[in-house]
């Protein structure tokens, strides 16, 4: 009998090949662990409010109201919301067509969009239309988009940092096409070399990929590096000679935890270039409600802005957007609040202000701690975490470790990750799931638990890794870090 249409052996290949770690074993055998009542500590995925992140007030009140607008018929509302909470909500509400409950334009609320570009003229100092940005189910969603629409098949490439975030690995693999790695560099923390850039796009082509994108992620994740102008603009530059359209994820933009290095996006740079590369190189860049201090995963909103992009081309991501109807009205919402939030003056201002920054001083201070931590273990070192919510170490396993992993019929990195997981509950992810040169290992984290369980977490696994080397390395021989 011939297999049915959904058994394993018939289903789409891509679908098989498409891997993606953070949800992977580990985050299954958590899972299970959680269920025989072990206390997990997930921090494989960077989900801020599970973690205990607590929500921003004044979003969560102009939402709420916009969810339930009857509450602003009641006479005592004013006594609950604030005045510009109140204000807000009718303002959104007045935007769409028939409230939270109704379809959007397949682009997002026109009204949210203009808010949207609104923002990115504040922060880069250049115009930004309207017509140009597309509202999204997250960044995630955006990405997914823009690569459907530039791969056609194998034989194009996408240059993908390494260590990547699986999104863009599992993207590729899903429409078929080719993943070109351009490898960072750890020693220089995490830098980008555009030497490295030009050696993986000759080799691409050598194997008859037409190499067509560049993907930077910025901060990094799972790195947690920030790009200075200098690299952006040795991006940009490297773009507009190998006719590259640049893929912008800059979802961490407000995520920086030191001073020397701040974010600037790549639309700055490319428009304070000017032309002809202001005019020429392809750009589509990505942000998120999920990140920042906002950190609302699960309302699922992004945005993504084009620029230099046909309006041949822009007409026809419109009409793959239209198949999918409408993005999410209530994360839109929350777009429209993450880009124009309360200001100096507003009733809601003051505990908005000190709300964000507190969130942000907290993780600041977390990064450090994070850093600290690895870098006193015996065989572990970690650049410190610049910005995004990661932590990325490498990790120096011992000879006898690898050789036992091996007949585990395991990862090295997979198998110490598991060992981590069932003494301690720290739910991590192998850096083989982001990619990393051969016979190096890693692990991600988030900085995200709690600040004032960050100590004895770290404490947790300074004793399991002491225990682990102590277990496996060769003390007659073996040199440590």
């Amino acid at each position: 009998m011939p297999p049915k249409p959904l058994d394993y052996e018939s289903i789409n290949e891509n679908v098989k090949k498409a891997q993606y770690a953070v949800r992977g074993e580990l985050y299954l055998r958590a899972t299970e662990l959680q269920k025989e009542g072990k206390k997990i500590i997930f921090t494989n995925v960077g989900n801020p409010h599970a973690l205990g992140q607590k929500p921003l007030t004044f979003p969560r009140q102009v939402v709420a109201l916009c969810q339930a607008p009857f509450l602003l018929d009641d006479p005592n509302v004013g006594l609950i919301f604030p005045a510009d909470a109140i204000a807000r909500a009718k303002q959104y509400l007045s935007l769409t067509s028939g409230g939270l409950g109704a379809y959007s334009d397949s682009r997002g609320v026109p009204g949210v969009r203009k808010e949207v570009a609104e923002f990115i003229q504040r922060r880069d100092g250049y115009p930004s239309d309207p017509e140009f940005i597309y509202l999204t189910d997250g960044a995630s969603k955006a990405v997914m988009q823009i690569l459907n629409t530039i791969i056609r098949g194998q034989g194009d490439g996408i240059l993908v940092p390494v260590p990547q975030y699986p999104l863009y690995s599992a993207t590729i693999a899903l429409l078929g096409g080719s993943l070109v790695p351009y490898y960072l560099e750890e020693t220089a923390n995490w830098g980008l070399d555009t030497i490295e850039l030009r050696r993986s796009v000759a080799e691409a082509r050598r194997k008859g990929l037409t190499v067509k994108a560049m993907v930077i992620i910025n901060p990094g994740n799972p790195t947690g590096q920030c790009l200075s102008e200098a690299n952006l603009r040795e991006v940009l530059q490297f773009c507009y000679e190998e006719n590259l359209v640049l893929l912008g994820d800059e979802v961490y933009q407000t995520n920086i935890y030191q001073d020397e290095r701040p974010f600037i996006s790549s639309k700055k740079v490319l428009m304070d270039i000017g032309p002809p590369l202001s005019k020429e190189v392809q750009l589509v860049s990505f942000h998120s409600v999920s990140k920042g201090y906002y950190g609302e995963c699960g309302q699922r909103g992004g945005y993504f802005e084009m620029v230099n992009i046909s309006p041949e081309t822009v007409d026809e991501i419109y009409k793959v957007a239209s198949i999918s109807l409408s993005p999410n009205v209530p994360a839109q919402i929350f777009m429209g609040l993450m880009v124009n939030p309360p200001k100096p003056g507003d009733i809601s201002y003051e505990q908005y202000l000190r709300e964000s920054k507190g969130i942000l001083g907290s993780l600041r201070r977390r990064a450090r701690i994070m850093t600290d931590g690895f870098n006193s273990c015996r065989n572990v070192v970690c650049n410190f975490t610049e910005g995004a919510m990661y932590s990325f170490p490498q990790i120096v396993l011992p000879p006898k470790a690898l050789e036992t992993a091996k007949q585990a019929g395991k990862a090295p990195d997979v198998f110490y990750c598991l060992k981590l997981l069932e003494a301690t509950g720290i739910s991590t992810v192998p850096g083989s799931g982001f990619g990393q040169k051969e016979g190096v290992f890693h692990l991600r984290t988030t900085i995200l638990p709690a600040e004032e369980e960050m100590p004895a977490i770290m404490d947790s696994f300074k004793k399991f890794n002491d225990d682990f080397m102590e277990q496996y390395e060769d003390h007659r021989g073996y040199s440590r870090l």
